[in-house]
């Protein structure tokens, strides 16, 4: 549910500082602020409702779970403005989108337990960075014209070597993370297949189509499954 709230949140955030933008980009002309649909206000309002519910889960937990999950509004603040100054913003959203990895265990345990933690929340930032990047192709000729930067624009042509090195080390890290904790074949098996479906994923990406980008980036809800499922059998 915290994840549920805070992802909203960045996302409404997220809306609110490229507002301005989003009306100069065909895909996103029609989001609610874009398009005048509803006022700034009434979006600090919705924000301030998603907020304070996630408070509500955050003090739910231990005190090291509280300091922890309060330390990432800084990020999810501060992530939407990357892309007007670096072409890696994709690299601050996946800082962002992950930090469950830390906040999850620390809600259980009472604190992180580094050695499984920082593996497995660096797999979810080389994730995104796979994710996002396909993304961004699809507002590459927009985002020219506007001036906003992005990793598929760093990237261009380079694009799929990229995104085989990110898989490469999220896949490694994923590993990494299942034997500091001592996970079991099913969990090894369900890496395995990410791994296979990246690959398929990047394979057959083409980045000039935004059609395509936007099927291949859709395609890694089924990564977030796997990974789930392999965790939930290899437990059991």
């Amino acid at each position: 549910v915290g994840a549920v709230l805070m992802r909203g949140a960045g996302c409404t955030i997220n809306d609110m500082w490229d507002r301005d933008y989003d009306r100069k980009v065909a895909r996103t002309a029609s989001r609610p602020l874009a398009a005048g649909d509803i006022s700034t206000f009434q979006s600090f309002i919705f924000l301030g409702g998603q907020l304070s519910l996630a408070l509500c889960v955050l003090l739910c937990l231990n005190y090291y779970s509280i300091v922890l999950g309060a330390a990432s509004m800084s990020l999810v603040i501060t992530y939407p403005l990357m892309k007007r100054i670096t072409y890696w913003p994709q690299l601050v959203l996946g800082l962002t989108f992950n930090w469950g990895a830390l906040l999850g265990w620390s809600a259980i345990k009472g604190s992180c337990e580094w050695s499984v933690c920082l593996p497995l929340y660096f797999a979810g930032v080389m994730w995104t960075l796979v994710y996002d990047t396909i993304y961004a192709h699809q507002d590459k000729r927009d985002d020219i014209v506007i001036g906003v930067k992005s990793t598929a624009l760093q990237f261009k042509e380079d694009t799929k070597q990229w995104l085989s090195g990110f898989s490469l080390a999220m896949v490694l890290s994923l590993c990494m993370a299942g034997m500091n904790c001592d996970q079991t074949f099913p969990y090894y098996s369900a890496v395995a297949a990410v791994g296979a479906h990246l690959a398929h994923q990047i394979y057959t990406l083409d980045i000039d189509k935004p059609e395509d980008c936007w099927k291949k980036f859709a395609s890694n809800r089924t990564v977030g499954v796997l990974i789930f499922t392999g965790i939930v059998l290899g437990n059991l």
